[in-house]
């Protein structure tokens, strides 16, 4: 009833402006034990199947997906609605200013959105000074990397190095970006000619910091829903040969097919409700391929705790939010994983 209430308030300004006044919200929230307490009394599930993936223990399968919290304000506020993790960005080398406003759409009845942000934000010094400092208790943290806009992608290793030595000392896992479509070229690092070459330099950057941490940071890598069966096989292989930790599956979609709606032909990535189905067959098509050899993170489109139970059981070992968190609320979190149950 209250996020009801909120929703209606925060649907009458534009999507951009209303998401800033929710991480302004949120973040003092991280910012205040007391309020932070309060809110995990409410929103936090005690008692939730935790989860060991790619190295790391999880407090449960609920994750915040990237583009939530971009620079790193509010995920101290953001754990206490009982998350088991939050992954900030994409962050980018350098501060950049993204695209032109407007920039985000919503697609009421459809539940879902559009965006052509393009990576705004600060850069990786500012979000890597907002990661500093105490963190709550059991939140796994991770960081999703993306190349400069101006940087040619035949160059993106550079990028993508220099963010691993800034990021790998603050963050329990890294997740490359290689598949926003707002980032012009940026979905060519998943053609298998790139691919290998970006996740060797990623690797051999990861193992040197390795050597410097006595630690070993696992690195995923978040592919796009529009890929067809032979892209996604050969992407799928070059990562399984790179040595790297995981997939997260799937990005938005640039598919309008069966979207009904006059904001439809605007540029952008899709996500939310138009997405579920789409991402799910793809968690399952990466799953086949991979047989168990690598952990998958499925994101796209979770609305219910059936759409998480269903990329579950496609192969997903953990889950992510972010357009359901918008539309069902902060109560979404508490229950999914009332609704999914044990595994």
């Amino acid at each position: 009833m209250l996020y009801s209430l909120s929703r209606k308030l925060l649907f009458q300004l534009d999507p951009e402006t209303a998401h800033a006044v929710a991480i302004r919200a949120i973040a003092a929230v991280g910012a205040l034990p007391p309020l932070r307490a309060a809110v995990a009394a409410a929103y936090s599930l005690s008692g939730a199947e935790t989860v060991e993936a790619f190295g790391l223990r999880f407090p449960n399968r609920i994750g915040l997906a990237a583009g939530y919290d971009k620079d790193g304000e509010g995920w101290r506020g953001l754990a206490a609605l009982g998350f088991g993790h939050i992954e900030v960005g994409t962050v980018t080398p350098q501060p950049q200013p993204g695209n032109p406003k407007p920039r985000v759409f919503r697609l009421e009845a459809q539940r879902s959105l559009i965006n052509r942000m393009g990576f705004p934000g600060r850069g990786a010094a500012y979000v890597a000074k907002r990661l500093r400092g105490p963190r709550p208790g059991g939140v796994v943290l991770g960081v999703n990397i993306g190349k400069q806009k101006s940087t040619p992608i035949e160059e993106a290793g550079r990028d993508y190095e220099e963010l691993i030595d800034v990021f790998a000392p603050l963050a329990d896992y890294l997740a490359v970006n290689i598949s926003s479509p707002n980032t012009p070229g940026l979905r060519r690092l998943q053609e298998p000619a790139f691919l290998a070459g970006l996740l060797g330099a990623v690797a051999a950057r990861r193992g040197e910091a390795a050597d410097r941490l006595g630690r070993r940071v696992p690195v995923l890598v978040k592919l796009a829903p529009d890929l067809d069966d032979d892209q996604l096989r050969a992407a799928v292989d070059v990562i399984h040969a790179s040595g790297l930790d995981g997939i997260i599956a799937t990005n938005t979609t640039i598919e309008r097919r069966g979207l009904s709606h006059p904001l439809a032909a605007e540029e952008g990535g899709l996500s939310g409700a138009a997405l579920t189905a789409r991402s799910t067959e793809v968690i399952g098509r990466i799953a086949d391929r991979l047989g168990g050899a690598l952990p998958i993170v499925g994101v796209g489109g979770i609305m219910s705790p059936a759409d998480a139970r269903a990329k579950l059981d496609a192969g997903a070992s953990l889950v992510q939010l972010y357009t359901g968190l918008i539309y069902e609320g902060p109560g979404l979190v508490k229950r999914i994983l009332e609704g999914i149950g044990p595994s």
